[in-house]
């Protein structure tokens, strides 16, 4: 699915990679099997960690234990982790969540706004609670309204201005 919706990473300016306990081997036959049954063409970078050694530097698993379930990071250009997620094996993930919380934490990262419960992209967004309403006059020349002091919805800015790097 990632290989699939690489536009859509790449249109918010986004580095994929996978990181795995299989071998290289394994990583060239499950890319094939992938690529035939999925219609698609894995592309992205996957780190292949036998010993586990990058697994437990990261501090992802117990020394010696295999994985028994599927991590997600969002790291922001400053390598901080915005986001994790962590499923079990069998589940898988739902990437068109994944691009949703991309989208929301670059907001935040460069517009000041967060999102709402169940938010999509091109929907109101939150101001701040720290902006002044001084300030958000300022910053977004489309207007907001006032529900609360606290609680103000104004619509989306352009997620193409100021973007940066996310990994």
């Amino acid at each position: 699915m990632v290989s699939k919706l690489k536009e859509e990473f790449e249109a918010r300016n986004c580095k994929v990679m996978g990181l795995s306990k299989n071998s290289v081997d394994a990583h060239e036959a499950w890319i094939k099997d992938i690529n035939e049954t999925q219609e698609t063409q894995v592309d992205f970078p996957i780190i292949a960690d036998e010993s586990g050694k990058v697994c437990e530097a990261l501090q992802l698993c117990e020394p010696g234990k295999n994985l028994e379930t599927r991590m997600l990071f969002i790291i922001n250009p400053n390598r901080k982790v915005e986001l994790f997620l962590e499923y079990p094996s069998a589940t898988g993930r739902n990437f068109y969540e994944v691009l949703r919380s991309l989208d929301s934490l670059q907001l935040t990262e460069y517009h000041q706004v967060g999102t709402p419960a169940n938010w999509k992209n091109g929907e109101d967004v939150l101001i701040l609670p720290s902006i002044s309403n001084e300030r958000a006059t300022e910053m977004f020349p489309k207007g907001f309204t006032t529900i609360k002091p606290y609680l103000r919805i104004t619509p989306m800015p352009d997620l193409t201005e100021g973007s940066m790097a996310y990994e």
